[in-house]
């Protein structure tokens, strides 16, 4: 029998190394795990750190969408999040806050490309305006927006986008503001549509207004050429809107932007511009409103600077358009009546209508007046009214000038009251002569002669000064014109006016007119400087003088006040002789076209006074005794009928053909009148 083998025993020594522990938790001795019992893996699991979200319980309600869903919207905490430990380092971090900073950063636009984009959406928005207003109406305010940009280009393309829109858009009459009584009443969805259309078409008006208002204020600003670049084109566009549209709502605000400009001192384009306007809109003006308004705040301006403004703005009152519709006057031996074939008024058959037919013919007579109202039109009493307020607030102005002598502004207000001297009341003639008297004594002329001699060594004057004889001419004009188509001889002896004064000091002056260069020359004539004045004179030379009020020349308005003064058939023998020797001395001297228009005068005194003055022209009837003094003061005492006419012999050899005709004229005249 065999005997077992005994098994092999193989002893393990300990070793030196330590015992390695696992993330787990237990050990590991020598690649023999120790302990297996007592092992706690959900401790060890609930001890490790681990990520957080810090979302903040949100306590807002949930709100309803437009799509009618009912969402809660939660705001996330601002900060930083919590770094976790198992992921990623602070270098990740960091990295993303810089690549997000990065989005958020607003890419710039080149200048160019912005312009571009703003025409093709002015054109887009303006388009769906011009097609149906009612239905974008928020389309007003779009534009108002992209004109609020920095750049200076986009926002002049905005403003003259909006002028274009709104000259389209802007209805045929006027809107008024609603009130809680008509917000309440219930209406049509088409009237409620409509009138929500009509106000937000008044308050982006009203905005655009403003906008021109506040642009418009850096007009002439040397310092800034992009404010005042900005500034021109909002002038314009307010002069444009004003003419297009000035019965609708802020009209008044417009035409304040406009004289604001007028305060200026310098005449640069924008001055030019809102002084066309004004005139323009004078002329344009049916219903009187608009003309009145541009009066009241001119008048305002003209105050306010104390009378220092440029005379061209006092020029606008001269194209008011009541200067043309009320210059017709009255009968006043008979009123005007329609005239009919039958003496008796024809009687006419009286309807019967019904209490209901009568209350229906009430109710189309109160919508007609509304329609009326709607169109914006104004009756001819409601005119009158207006234009008699205008009227009045023009003599306030003119009077006011002439009380304060301003000597820049003194020819403009002649030649106004010279213009509007038949609408003026004969209460005030009295007063209003004796100012004119007074501007006559202060230009000094009590020697023409010497004054026309010392013309020729004396320094020319500033353009802005007036001309003594220019305002003896515009003075006795005046003073005659008071008194033209007002039954003079009437009104002169209730009144107790007396113009000899104006008569003789126009007889002194005649021979300074005659020896004028400038005689047939205006403001607005082109001539060539003296070449042997100084550069200091020759810069005011008439040349330059292009904003003077008075365009018509002296020899104009010297034929209107001696036609005045020698036409009327009550005037006395001896002045009308006095004249026409004096006439026919200067006319040996004055240019050919003055002369002819002299002698034509002469002819048409011939015509009414031929008999009185005949002894002029006959050497054997003369009926005064002495000698004949030419510069003598008074008229009558200068003795004419003393003298002869031999002054036509000599202008039988004038170098003119028309004035040697003239002559001839006048003598043929004369034998037919004996």
């Amino acid at each position: 029998m065999a005997v077992a083998r005994a098994a092999k025993r193989i002893r393990i020594s300990p070793s030196d190394s330590p015992p390695t522990r696992f993330s787990t938790g237990f050990l590991v001795h020598d690649g023999n795990i120790s302990h297996p019992a007592g092992w706690n893996l959900e401790q060890q699991y609930e001890e490790h750190p681990r990520k957080r979200k810090n979302v903040q319980e949100s306590t807002r309600l949930p709100i309803k969408t437009a799509e009618g869903r009912i969402e809660r919207i939660t705001y996330p905490e601002s900060g930083q999040e919590t770094v976790d430990s198992f992921s990623g380092s602070c270098g990740e971090t960091e990295s993303d806050t810089q690549e997000t900073a990065a989005e958020e950063r607003p890419v710039e636009v080149p200048i160019r490309q912005q312009i571009f984009e703003a025409k093709e959406e002015l054109a887009r928005i303006g388009t769906l305006l011009s097609e149906d207003p009612e239905e974008h109406a928020g389309g007003f305010r779009k534009l108002a927006e992209i004109g609020a940009s920095i750049n200076p280009t986009v926002k002049k393309l905005a403003l003259a986008t909006q002028l274009a829109v709104y000259k389209d858009v802007v209805p045929g009459y006027r809107i008024r503001p609603l009130g809680n009584l008509d917000s309440s009443e219930k209406v049509s969805k088409e009237v409620r549509k409509l009138r929500s259309f009509e106000q937000a078409l008044i308050t982006n008006y009203q905005n655009y207004t403003k906008e021109l208002a506040k642009n418009a204020k850096a007009s002439g600003d040397s310092s800034s050429e992009v404010r005042a670049s900005i500034a021109t084109v909002a002038i314009s566009c307010a002069c444009t809107l004003l003419l297009a549209v000035p019965h609708f709502n802020f009209r008044s605000e417009l035409i304040k932007i406009l004289v604001d400009k007028l305060r200026a001192r310098n005449r640069d384009g924008d001055f030019i511009k809102c002084l066309e306007t004004l005139e323009e809109l004078f002329r344009q003006d049916d219903d009187g409103n608009p003309s009145l308004d541009g009066v009241t705040q001119l008048s305002r301006l003209i105050k306010a600077r104390d009378y220092r403004v440029d005379e061209s703005v006092l020029n606008t009152f001269l194209h008011l358009r009541l200067l043309s519709e009320l210059s017709s006057r009255g009968s006043r031996t008979c009123i005007d009546r329609p005239t009919s074939t039958d003496s008796k008024r024809p009687r006419f058959k009286k309807e019967f209508r019904t209490k209901k037919h009568r209350k229906l013919l009430k109710e189309r007579k109160a919508v007609e007046k509304e329609f009326k109202e709607a169109d914006a039109v104004v009756s001819r009493e409601e005119r009158e009214r207006l234009q008699a307020e205008t009227l009045k607030m023009v003599f306030i102005t003119y009077f006011r000038i002439l009380k304060t002598r301003v000597p820049n502004l003194t020819g403009a207000v002649l030649e106004g009251l010279a213009r509007y001297a038949h609408l003026i009341n004969q209460d005030f003639f009295g007063d209003l002569l004796e100012t004119l008297k007074d501007l006559i004594s202060s230009a000094s002329l009590a020697d023409p002669t010497d004054e026309a001699e010392d013309t020729l060594d004396a320094p020319e004057k500033p353009s802005s000064q007036q001309d003594p004889l220019r305002s003896i001419l515009l003075s006795t004009t005046t003073a005659f014109a008071l008194l033209e188509g007002q039954d003079a001889a009437r009104s002169a002896s209730a009144l107790h006016l007396d113009l000899t004064f104006f008569t003789t000091n126009l007889y002194k002056s005649l021979y300074a007119f005659a020896l004028n260069p400038d005689l047939e020359l205006s403001s607005k004539s082109l001539r060539l400087p003296d070449p042997h004045a100084s550069f200091s004179h020759a810069i005011f030379q008439p040349v330059t003088a292009h904003n003077k009020v008075n365009q018509k020349t002296p020899s104009v308005l010297l034929l209107r006040a001696l036609s005045s003064i020698l036409l009327p058939r009550s005037v006395p023998p001896l002045r009308v002789a006095a004249f026409v020797k004096q006439l026919n001395i200067c006319s040996l001297q004055l240019p050919e076209k003055s002369a002819q228009a002299v002698l034509m005068l002469l002819h048409q005194v011939m015509k009414v006074h031929g008999r009185k003055v005949a002894a002029l022209w006959n050497t054997e009837e003369r009926k005064g005794d002495g000698v004949f003094d030419a510069l003598r003061g008074d008229v009558e005492g200068s003795n004419p009928f003393a003298s002869t006419v031999w002054e036509g012999e000599l202008l039988r050899c004038h170098y003119v053909p028309a004035v040697r005709e003239g002559v001839k004229g006048i003598e043929r005249l004369l034998r037919e009148i004996k």
